[in-house]
């Protein structure tokens, strides 16, 4: 195992109706802006509870945050605290609102000329907004994780700096009972990526990392497809919330090698495209570990074996199957796994290349061996 440090300070409230704990969780003094999406939290019954729990509190909102939050939209957002002296952002949603209020947190207090820098170049900044986040959607761990994506045109970038950690995330399972059927496969496929592309490396005696790994996949597998089927079932909800939130917490991932191949190749996918984040990875995925199934052997054989419980001798057709296996739960997620499901043909291939280069992707993986020219076979076999 690797050398690590790990410290997660985000204090996380748990279960129904913790809504009602964000008196106190944000400083009374504080002038608050809450950032959520298109709206559906004023038909579920979160905005009543957040207005309930903001009751005497100075606060304003900003709403319509989609999927793939978008830079010149939240550099309104960011005008608006300025102009109003907000000094706390809280974030009502999903993975995507928390990634643009973290942007928003950061591009306020900003020293630079231009804040998409901080994306384009990794530009270093001092200081950030202080946020919380209430989740309705779980997916992306962004609630507990110091990172975000943000989308610009056809480039999607991530950043990553400790100061737009969320100070708070209340969790309450709940709040996704009115999730549409493709959110929810959406979010179940996006944790377990994240997970593999923790776990899916090469063995360096993370015992503890990889059996971690492997119990939060067996719950997505177990609790998935019944979220689909109960979409009330409250254990079912919290156990796939919390699954989530652990995938990309920092726990599972220190001291391993990582690989976030499949994520950059999606970006790509997403940014030229329009497909949703998960959708991207259930396409790229698959191909991407038959393409590096030497490379990544000992683990694909461990990942077939103790989760899919796979026990054929010959390893290239134990990883086969669970590869097939990975598939299936997929689209028994209700996410196509290939290029064709979405319309797309080999003529996408070339566009998503150059997209790469021109980020400078060009040497990802664990051992930064897929170049453009892999990426153009794994896409190729994903048709």
């Amino acid at each position: 195992m690797h050398n690590f440090q790990y410290s997660n300070p985000t204090r996380v409230c748990f279960g129904e109706g913790q809504i009602a704990s964000l008196p106190e969780l944000i400083p009374a003094d504080s002038r608050v802006l809450v950032l959520y999406g298109g709206g559906s939290i004023k038909h579920n019954g979160v905005y009543d509870q957040l207005v309930a729990a903001l009751a005497g509190r100075d606060w304003q909102e900003f709403s319509g945050i989609g999927a793939n939050p978008q830079y010149d939209q939240l550099m309104e957002a960011v005008a608006l605290v300025k102009r109003e002296g907000i000094d706390f952002l809280l974030a009502v949603g999903g993975g995507s609102v928390v990634d643009g209020t973290k942007f928003v947190a950061a591009a306020a207090c900003y020293q630079g000329e231009d804040p998409w820098d901080i994306l384009k170049s990794g530009a270093p900044f001092e200081r950030a907004l202080p946020l919380g986040c209430v989740l309705t959607l779980p997916a992306t761990g962004s609630e507990s994780n110091p990172a975000a994506v943000v989308s610009r045109g056809d480039a999607k970038l991530s950043f990553y700096n400790p100061l737009v950690l969320p100070q708070f995330a209340v969790l309450d399972p709940t709040t996704t009972y009115s999730l549409p059927p493709r959110q929810v496969g959406n979010g179940v496929v996006d944790a377990f990526v994240h997970i593999l592309e923790q776990y899916l490396t090469f063995p360096v005696g993370g015992d503890v990392q990889d059996r971690l790994a492997e119990g939060l996949l067996q719950v997505l597998i177990d609790n998935g497809p019944l979220a689909l089927s109960e979409p009330q079932n409250y254990q079912v909800r919290a156990n796939i919330m919390w699954a989530a939130s652990l995938a990309l917490n920092g726990l599972i991932g220190r001291g391993v090698p990582h690989d976030w191949s499949s994520h950059a190749i999606g970006h790509q996918l997403t940014a030229l495209y329009g497909l949703d984040h998960a959708q991207s990875l259930a396409v790229v995925l698959p191909s991407l570990l038959r393409e590096q199934s030497a490379q990544k052997q000992e683990k694909l054989c461990q990942y077939a074996k103790r989760v899919w419980q796979a026990s054929r001798e010959d390893k290239a057709l134990r990883i086969e199957e669970a590869i097939i296996r990975t598939e299936q739960f997929f689209q028994q997620m209700g996410v196509g796994t290939r290029l064709s499901d979405y319309s797309l043909n080999e003529s996408c291939i070339p566009a998503i290349c150059s997209n790469l280069k021109r980020f400078e992707l060009t040497a990802l993986g664990e051992h930064q061996d897929i170049d453009p020219d892999k990426v153009a076979r794994i896409l190729s076999h994903a048709l």
